[in-house]
């Protein structure tokens, strides 16, 4: 216990003063504000519509910036870019060390490699954790400007929605974040773990999901693939919510479901992460 805590400590030195950790972090808050409030903002005041908006009637896109649906707006950009930040976030902790040879000077120095592991896996859960707080502290405030210049409801979201929106996205960036700190293991290298975590992300997942929708039986796989589940669960999360184009939200999995598939994810990725780092030569 003592190892783990000297570790974490350690590593969340190594994090906070990497410059490129910051870099994922932040381009997700700005995304978030940009995509999720500045051009829908923008298309409401001016009548136009956008990609993200669709056709949704100007006094529906208004309501979907207010504070009291923060919950089920929130959900929409971990679908459209905070899984995939995320992924690189894990893919980069865990590839630069080998290329800083963090690993192969951890793992010399005589603490046992669960500890280590388990150090750095810990911090990264906390930086997640922390980024939600932020980035929903940011929508909820950005929210009621928008409410108050437009005098409207400025009226907070109930805490249980809050609650439920805050635990399933913690669940939705922990599949994330384990699944690119297994790839930046394997891959022993950053830039070629988070070009394989884009690729899976980005391209392989939407082209087996697009097989599934020819040929069905590919479904028993593609309905449990990661990025489903995400989907699935910002879909639940949200409801039917105006704009119901955005990319990655899907209705295959309920909530729940979905919820328990992405937590049997974290679990794979992590336990994949620690008996991959235990076997691994440095």
């Amino acid at each position: 216990m003592n190892t783990l805590i000297a570790g974490t400590r350690a590593e969340l030195q190594r994090l906070r003063t990497w410059p490129t950790m910051w870099v994922p972090l932040a381009s997700w808050i700005v995304l978030n504000f940009v995509f999720l409030y500045v051009f829908n903002y923008i298309t409401f005041r001016t009548g136009g519509t956008t990609g993200l908006s669709s056709t949704a009637p100007a006094e529906v896109l208004l309501d979907q910036m207010l504070p009291g649906v923060v919950p089920s707006v929130f959900t929409q950009g971990m679908a459209m870019f905070g899984g995939a930040l995320m992924l690189i976030l894990g893919a980069l902790t865990f590839g630069s060390g080998y290329g800083w040879d963090t690993w192969k000077t951890a793992f010399t120095q005589g603490p046992s490699r669960i500890a280590v592991v388990g150090a750095t896996l810990t911090v990264l859960g906390a930086v997640v954790l922390v980024l939600l707080v932020v980035v929903c502290v940011i929508d909820l405030g950005v929210a009621a400007l928008i409410a108050g210049v437009e005098s409207r409801s400025a009226a907070l979201p109930d805490l249980g929605s809050l609650l439920q929106s805050a635990r399933r996205r913690c669940i939705d960036s922990g599949d994330r974040t384990s699944a690119g700190a297994l790839i930046g293991a394997v891959a022993r290298g950053p830039a070629l773990s988070v070009g394989l975590g884009l690729v899976w992300v980005l391209v392989v997942e939407n082209l087996l999901r697009g097989v599934g929708a020819v040929l069905e039986p590919m479904t028993l796989v593609t309905d449990w693939l990661p990025g489903t589940a995400a989907g699935s669960l910002a879909g639940a999360l949200r409801g039917g919510a105006a704009g119901d184009a955005t990319p990655g939200v899907v209705d295959i999995l309920s909530g729940p479901t979905a919820a328990w598939v992405l937590a049997g994810y974290i679990l794979v990725f992590t336990a994949g992460t620690v008996w991959w780092m235990r076997r691994q030569e440095v």
